[in-house]
């Protein structure tokens, strides 16, 4: 049974190792606390694009819903916000690593490729369930002597082909 907290890249693969730490642990960490600030530093905002999915499968209909960072943090925020006004049966931090696999980063030179899935559920106190069942694939690139995000395609269907 995997350790849900626990890199799964081993420490001497630092770029996938860093990687995984900047989009699932430090990502996780800093939803839960709605604070921007301890993400901040892990975009490249010159150029930044993220493209919203809307769980559909035909790319014909994805939307560039975030042209800029600041687009992408606001919604961020507000998700993040209006998560942590939810009450839950069950600790939400175990729950979203339990749901989250991070385990194919492709690496180029100074560029990566990270496919982040979610699939899982967590348990409201009303017995009710908030269904993670999404993909993103991140583009990543070594900035400043560290890896960044500078964008995104997101909320995509999980598995793709499904509806």
């Amino acid at each position: 049974m995997r350790n849900l907290f626990q890199n799964p890249f081993p420490e001497t693969d630092i770029a996938r190792c860093s990687i995984w730490e900047m989009l699932v642990s430090r990502d996780i960490d800093a939803f839960l606390a709605a604070d921007w600030s301890m993400v901040a530093d892990d975009f490249v905002e010159e150029g930044f694009i993220g493209i919203d999915g809307r769980r559909e499968t035909n790319p014909d209909k994805w939307r560039l819903t975030f042209p800029s960072l600041a687009a992408y943090r606001d919604e961020w925020l507000r998700q993040a916000r209006d998560f942590a006004e939810q009450s839950f049966a069950e600790d939400p931090r175990a729950a979203i690593f339990a749901t989250t696999t991070l385990e194919d980063i492709e690496i180029n030179a100074e560029f990566a490729l990270a496919r982040k899935k979610f699939d899982g559920r967590l348990t409201k106190l009303d017995g009710s369930f908030d269904v993670l069942k999404w993909q993103t694939v991140y583009y990543c690139r070594l900035h400043g002597g560290r890896w960044k995000i500078c964008g995104f395609t997101g909320y995509l269907p999980n598995p793709m082909g499904s509806d």
